[in-house]
Order: structure tokens, then sequence, then C-alpha cells
């Protein structure tokens, strides 16, 4: 079993907190977000990018900035967490969700295209765990039907699938960089896109509507206090100089741990779609044991954190503030049941990811519930 990578040297993010607050107290200062935003642009490939205080507020400005509004419908899928449908809520819309194939993770499309009414304006594709769906399918899907696509990226930083690199699909895509991202900042997110309207209605949104669009007068319209402060546009650039490499940990922390797993009794490694590059955000398997949901649940009692244990993620149609009268979604509830996503951070060492790899061998052997 091979070694991890070392753990990319830590002492800029230091440099760049101790610079930011030189510059403190200054409610207009900007520098380095602006330095964060331009290294953004070139890491991602996109025209524009948009540095917000979170990832809830990036997919909020996101969808206000493409003309979602009341009486509108949003698409989006059941696998995914309540930040995803609160901005849409927020915003006067309505979420839509939509089933996954168990297989795939992606999208169930005749599920969608089922739910698809004169009212439905945008689609939401969720990358969770990092986790990419065919973007080729998804564009042909928007064409089709008329629909605007705006990514939540928040886990999938690094992630490509056919060359495209999650966040690239569609008219804007949304990343958190809080804690336990790959490319975290305490707190934070951004959003890329390539129409400069979209991003000149980005920087308004997020700063109560002062800056606003060309042509427009500032405060004409609500916007919400969602700027990146300062302190964490420096933690977000060091952090970015070291993706590279912070990927790469990833993988290797995810290879080692899932190695190490393959002898256990009814765990099934999960692997990437046809050309997908994953970022590897969590190590996946599939739980091949008698009620696999209670079994993530002991693991987390154990010390290992995963999705369904610890923080117990159901599908989100199942929600009490979203729940409608329409039939759930029984493939997401198939893929949360039976999938153990394990949580990691760039410090998990080969002493931490080995102790979770025992003791998962050990309790899955042993589970008789």
């Amino acid at each position: 079993m091979t070694g991890l990578p070392p753990l990319p040297a830590p002492a800029s993010l230091g440099d760049s907190v101790l610079a930011a607050l030189a510059n403190l107290p200054d409610p207009t200062g900007t520098d380095v977000t602006e330095r964060f935003e331009d290294g953004l642009g070139r890491a991602f490939g996109r025209r524009h990018a948009v540095a917000v205080s979170s990832g809830t507020t990036a997919l909020h400005a996101a969808l206000s900035a493409v003309g979602v509004g009341p009486g509108d419908e949003v698409l989006l899928p059941a696998l995914t967490v309540i930040m995803s449908a609160q901005p849409v809520v927020q915003l006067g819309a309505q979420p839509v969700f939509v089933d996954s194939d168990p297989e795939t993770l992606d999208l169930d499309y005749a599920d969608a295209a089922a739910k698809v009414t004169s009212r439905t304006r945008a689609i939401v594709p969720v990358h969770l765990w990092g986790r990419m769906g065919d973007p080729a399918h998804l564009r042909a899907f928007a064409a089709e039907h008329g629909l605007l696509v705006v990514e939540d990226a928040a886990q999938a930083a690094g992630t490509t699938r056919a060359g495209i690199p999650a966040g690239a699909v569609g008219a804007a895509g949304c990343f958190s960089t809080k804690d336990g991202k790959i490319l975290w900042s305490g707190e934070g997110g951004f959003v890329l896109c390539d129409d400069p309207d979209v991003a000149a209605h980005l920087r308004a949104v997020r700063a109560h509507w002062l800056t606003p669009p060309p042509g427009g007068r500032p405060q004409e319209k609500l916007g919400l206090a969602g700027r990146m402060p300062e302190l964490s546009a420096a933690l977000a650039h060091a952090n970015l100089a070291r993706l590279p490499a912070l990927l790469e940990r990833r993988r290797a922390q995810t290879a080692r741990l899932l190695d190490a797993l393959a002898p256990a009794r009814g765990l099934v490694p999960l692997r990437p779609g046809p050309e997908e590059s994953w970022n590897h955000y969590a190590p996946l398997l599939r739980i091949d044991l008698p009620h696999p949901r209670a079994f993530a649940e002991h693991l987390a009692a154990t010390g290992v954190p995963s999705s369904t244990g610890s923080f117990r993620l159901v599908p989100c149609d199942t929600r009490p503030m979203f729940t409608t009268g329409r039939a759930p979604c029984p493939g997401t509830a198939r893929i949360l049941d039976r999938t153990l996503a394990i949580v990691l951070t760039e410090r998990d060492d080969e002493q931490v990811l080995d102790r979770y790899a025992a003791t998962i061998t050990r309790e899955a052997a042993a589970w008789r519930p």
C-alpha cells in the first residue's frame, strides 16, 4: 500500500491572512477578494468568477442572475442537501425534486421529463460527493425543454467529465469553500460564469445592489449581505495556489482507504463514470449488508464519519418543508440507504485512514443487526 503525498505546506495561509489583516478595518476593501477571483478564472477556465459568503449564497445569487423568481419551478435532484433547495424557495420559486439512477448516481432523466411543466425555468444538477453526471445528456435535456442550467458544484472542485470541468456545463457553476471542502476558506463560496451580464448581476446581488449592473441605479433592487470577507478570501486564495496538490492528496487518501477495504465483507467501491475524472471528495462504497443505513450509523458511533451515519442525509423531497404530496424518489432513497460516503479532510494521514479501514472491516465482519 503506497503512502500519501505530503500535506502541501500551509505557510502561505498565515502570510495571506496577515496581509489581509494589515488592511483592516476597511468596509470597502476588496483587493484580496479580487485577486482570488482573478485566480479562480484562470484555474477554472471561465471568464468571470464572483466570490460570495457561502455556497448557499452562490446558488441564490446565480439563480437570481439567470432570472428565477416567483411562480417559477426549478428541477433539482432529491439526492442533495437542504442548502441546495433553500435558495429556490427564498426566491419565491418551487423546487421540484427529481430521482437519481442508483447505478450511475446521475439524474433520472425520464423522471425529470415527466416533471417539466410550462413553469419550469431551470435545472440544478448537484454533484454530490464530487461525482459529476454526463454533461452532454444534461445539456441536451436542458436544450430540449428550454431550461437554464445552474450547477451546484459545492463538493466538485477539480472534477471533470468528458473534458468539461464541474461548474462549466451551464449558465453558472456554484461552489462552496466551507471547511471540509477540498478548496476551503472557513466559510465562503464562488460562482463561475461566462456571461458578463450574469456576472454583473452576481456582483450587485451579493452586496445589497450597491454596485448595480451597467445602466442600473444603486439599491433599486434588494440584494444580499453576501460578500466574501477579505480574511476568508486570503485563505481561499492561498489554498487555490495549492489546489492541485490538495486534489492529489485527496485522490491518494481515497485510493488508500478503498484498497484497504477491498477484503471487507459486504462493501463494494463505487467507481467513476465513463470519462469522469473524479476529485474523490468522499470515498464511496455500496453497503451490501442487512440494514445498511443502520450500519453507517453504527460506524459513525465508532468514529468513522459519513454522510448518512454522521449527518443523517435523507432524500431532500422527504424533508418536512418540501413534502408536497408528490410520490417519493425511490432511486434516491436506495442510493442513500446503501451508500457509505466517508468524510475526509486533508489532515487525515495514513494512521487515520488505516484506523478507519480496520474499524470498518472489523465491524462489517461482525455486523448482525
